[in-house]
């Protein structure tokens, strides 16, 4: 939930559909830093602060900031002491932070190569860099999305415009954290298995997260065809079970500055 400027599409209800799915990888995200006293925390596309309100109470930290560019999430963000939130861009972090943390968002902000930069810079000495980011992107849900929106109407309506995936290879992002010369690090792909009841439910998974980007550029007129020309598209190319076994991989990122 960070990265450039369309409208505003984000629905924190169709969102936390999937909540409990949604949490186990940052659960395991948290279970990768090393909790120090008093850390100063900055949450990157913190949604709508549930899971920010979790990390800064399990780290104990003395400060934690929740950033996030939609405000329709934020609006839902309830501060607490020494917890607060901010409307924001991703990117654009800067501080001296003894935590950067990003749970399910920087694969909406481009250049990584410029923006782990930033992050480090971002950094005080000894600070922890913990990042989860979607690898899914080969799946049928997000290539379906791109086909479609190069049929027309639609891709007049877009302008022509095509979603970019700056997400890279795990083992780029560790040759990445090196030349930043963070002085210990861990890069994993994690495969989670979410059972969903049918496999029209991966419709309303991406309605929360993919598909956003697609409503927020097309003319509202033109929103429920394409929503309708994805579902056609993509029902077909997935197994008919009950539940339907949906194999989601994420990346998941740690590192500490020197």
């Amino acid at each position: 939930m960070a990265g450039g400027a369309p409208p505003d599409a984000w629905d924190p209800t169709q969102y936390e559909r999937f909540r409990a799915e949604r949490k186990k990888p940052f659960l395991d995200l948290l279970a990768s830093i090393d909790p120090r006293p008093s850390m100063r925390i900055v949450d990157l596309g913190c949604g709508t602060g549930d899971l920010t309100r979790e990390l800064h109470g399990r780290l104990a930290a003395r400060e934690t900031l929740g950033i996030d560019r939609s405000a329709a999430m934020l609006a839902r963000a309830v501060p607490a002491p020494g917890l607060r939130f901010e409307l924001g861009d991703a990117a654009g972090v800067a501080g001296s932070w003894d935590l950067v943390f990003s749970n399910s968002a920087l694969h909406w902000v481009p250049d990584h190569a410029a923006l782990f930069a930033r992050l480090e810079r971002a950094l005080a000495p000894g600070g922890q860099l913990a990042v989860q980011m979607p690898s899914n992107f080969g799946h049928p849900s997000h290539r379906v999305a791109a086909s479609v929106a190069r049929e027309e109407p639609f891709r007049s309506a877009l302008s022509g415009w095509e979603r970019e995936v700056p997400v890279l290879a795990p083992e780029a992002y560790a040759a990445l954290l090196h030349r930043l010369g963070f002085s210990e690090q861990s890069v994993r792909l994690q495969v989670y298995g979410h059972l969903l009841p049918r496999r029209e439910d991966v419709v309303e998974w991406v309605k929360g997260t993919l598909l956003t980007d697609y409503q927020a550029r097309l003319p509202p007129a033109s929103w429920p065809r394409f929503l309708e020309r994805y579902r056609e598209a993509l029902l077909p190319l997935l197994e008919d079970q009950e539940p339907f076994f949906y194999a989601y991989p994420r990346l998941l990122i740690w590192g500490r500055k020197k």
